[in-house]
């Protein structure tokens, strides 16, 4: 068993971003308590939030104030099991579910866990993330995975199941037209699971060229490169034009006001828009013109009871998400990886924690 457990920590440094500097230190490797295990970290993904968090020291409420270690798309290999755990032996591959309830409350009772208001998330301060050598969470939050699956597929589970939690949200079905604004991971991990839950036609939007290439790649029917001196109403018009009808269902992953505005001119009457993106506390939008023609606004918290179905997704080759691994470093690499992630330069970074295992 090894000693060293290295980890990328942010610690906030300065009043201009990035407010935080990656700083690679060793901390404890923690024995797994009785319904915990002990994981050998492999695969980390960085998200746009933790570009943030690096950048701005905070998100919405929570502010670094003391050193917190980064990471919450992973995968790992399982080294120890608490007493209590059944579910899982030593050597199982596992899929991290970053967020788990600390108490029983009544979202937890109804099913509605990602809603509790006391819970653990990794990387969320003060809590800590999965970017280490060697990583203990709760063991009915980790989810074996089969062997056809790798970690990198493991550790994108998390940004699919915002994906697949935005879809049941927008309660997307068979045949149903779907406008997704933004080509970012999320957006395109939406594209992948609203073909495989029955869309007809997905239009997707961005400013990025690149993005827009990789979505038609993926199978996205039509693309848009959202123009600067365009309105929404435009843009709407446009949508419609291309699709030959107004879309059922819009997944809004961008945040962007303009985005927002052009989801709800573009969405049918009577169908549904869902909020992914998180943008400014406040935003200009038409709500009229939405309240007149039903358009039901639904937000979108996370995920949850979606990790299971991610598994069997990707297992059964309905969704491939291999193609938005772009780039890869080793954590020693760290600091590196999110400039990358940073400028956008590719799709998904992914971070491998294990030294002696670099593959996907």
């Amino acid at each position: 068993m090894a000693t060293e457990n290295l980890s990328a920590f942010l610690y906030r440094k300065r009043d201009k971003p990035p407010r935080c500097d990656i700083v690679l230190e060793n901390r404890p490797i923690h024995e797994p308590g009785d319904k915990e295990v002990l994981l050998q970290m492999h695969s980390v993904g960085i998200c746009g939030s933790d570009v943030h968090m690096w950048m701005d020291a905070h998100i919405g409420d929570y502010a670094i104030k003391n050193p917190v270690v980064s990471g919450h798309e992973a995968a790992g290999k399982v080294l120890k099991c608490g007493k209590n755990v059944t579910h899982l032996k030593a050597g199982d591959k596992v899929a991290i579910e970053p967020f788990y309830p600390l108490s029983a409350d009544e979202y937890c009772k109804t099913g509605r866990y990602n809603l509790c208001n006391h819970y653990y998330f990794c990387s969320c301060p003060p809590d800590h993330g999965t970017l280490s050598r060697f990583y203990t969470h709760q063991a009915d939050y980790c989810y074996r995975l089969p062997n056809n699956l790798s970690y990198e597929e493991g550790a994108l589970i998390e940004p699919l199941s915002v994906a697949i939690h935005a879809c049941r949200r927008a309660k997307l079905t068979l045949g149903h037209m779907v406008l997704i604004c933004g080509a970012g991971p999320i957006g395109l991990l939406s594209l992948l699971v609203a073909k495989a839950m029955g869309a007809s036609q997905v239009i997707i939007t961005d400013l990025s060229q690149n993005r827009l290439h990789l979505a038609t790649t993926l199978g996205a029917d039509h693309v848009i490169n959202v123009e600067q001196n365009k309105s929404p109403q435009e843009t709407a018009m446009h949508i419609e034009q291309l699709l030959g009808g107004m879309p059922d269902r819009t997944i809004e992953c961008t945040g962007a006001e303009s985005a927002l505005q052009t989801g709800i001119y573009a969405t049918k009457s009577g169908g549904c828009l869902a909020l992914v993106g998180l943008g400014a506390d406040t935003a200009n939008v038409p709500l009229v013109n939405a309240a007149v023609r039903e358009v039901d606004i639904v937000g979108v918290m996370r995920y949850c009871n979606t990790y299971p179905t991610a598994i069997q997704m990707l297992a059964s080759g309905q969704v491939n998400v291999k193609p938005l691994v772009t780039h890869r470093f080793p954590l020693e690499k760290a600091e590196e990886a999110f400039h990358v992630a940073r400028a956008g330069e590719g799709i998904k970074v992914m971070i491998k924690c294990d030294p002696n295992d670099q593959n996907p």
